[in-house]
């Protein structure tokens, strides 16, 4: 089956070869953004894993409810602390921000920067409500100037994700790393966007980050990718029927991935071969 990647940077296709030997997954995706578009995790969901998704803007919210139905979406942001905050939104955009700072430097720039008020939680209360004892596969961060305030709301003590990989600047001076590193991670890979840590007692994964995304992955990119090449003088209603067909065929490639891993279909298959040879 080819692995479909929907992620800006491969960050799924890395996390997929990490990760793919276990069935069921967890994530927990702060920041998530689109279902889809430039999404880390919608490759594991449509392989039949489900996680949490942290995301405060309405209409991100709303399609996550729409296209993640196994999914527990919240619409709220994760900080170190409960109660209400403001958000900076920049609709239309992954920008979007609850960092003051941030939110000024973008308003400098002349973006679109909407302030509201917004429900904060800390990753602890989160994971107390709805973790519980299953084990969490990787933890994505993705808050635009934000990551401190998230990170110091987690307990890494109680819950461990396997995997955590947060945007980071590119000159890597990030000062929140040593609440990671503090709590038994170690840094094993950046790539350009964001930095992949891996908890201590899993650093077993780390040759799964040695080598760039490659051939031998197995992989091709969702139409409309930014590094794939765009259709050409195709006419709009084209292109739409064209876009519709894909889709269709992704669903459907996804839906027969999931349920090739599934426990029924390896009982069927078995028997199969067990009468083949009766």
């Amino acid at each position: 089956m080819t692995l479909i990647s929907y992620a800006q940077n491969f960050e799924d296709i890395r996390l997929w070869r990490a990760l793919k030997q276990f069935e069921n997954g967890f994530y927990i995706d702060v920041g998530a953004n689109h279902p889809t578009y430039d999404s880390v995790t919608r490759t594991f969901y449509d392989l039949g894993w489900t996680g949490i998704n942290v995301e405060p803007m309405q209409n991100f919210h709303d399609a996550l409810c729409q296209q993640r139905p196994n999914d527990i979406n919240l619409q709220c942001v994760a900080s170190d602390h409960a109660g209400e905050l403001t958000f900076y939104g920049i609709p239309g955009t992954g920008l979007s921000t609850a960092d003051p700072a941030t939110a000024k430097a973008r308003i400098d720039l002349g973006m679109d920067v909407r302030p509201h008020t917004v429900e904060a939680r800390t990753l602890t209360s989160i994971c107390e409500q709805y973790v519980h004892d299953r084990p969490i596969h990787f933890l994505k961060i993705d808050v635009e100037g934000h990551e401190e305030t998230v990170l110091r709301g987690m307990d890494f003590t109680r819950w461990r994700p396997w995997i955590m990989l947060i945007e980071t600047p590119w000159t890597r001076d990030q000062t929140w790393e040593h609440l990671v590193t503090d709590a038994g991670y170690h840094p094993v890979l950046f790539d350009g966007l964001n930095t992949f840590y891996l908890a201590e007692e899993h650093l077993n994964l780390k040759g799964a980050f040695d080598l760039p995304p490659g051939n031998l992955d197995g992989f091709r990119l969702c139409h409309g990718h930014a590094l794939s090449h765009p259709v050409a003088d195709v006419d709009p209603d084209t292109q739409r029927q064209l876009a519709a067909a894909l889709q269709r065929a992704e669903y459907a490639e996804a839906e027969l991935r999931a349920m090739q891993k599934s426990r029924a279909w390896r009982a069927i298959q078995k028997l199969k071969k067990t009468l083949r040879r009766a």
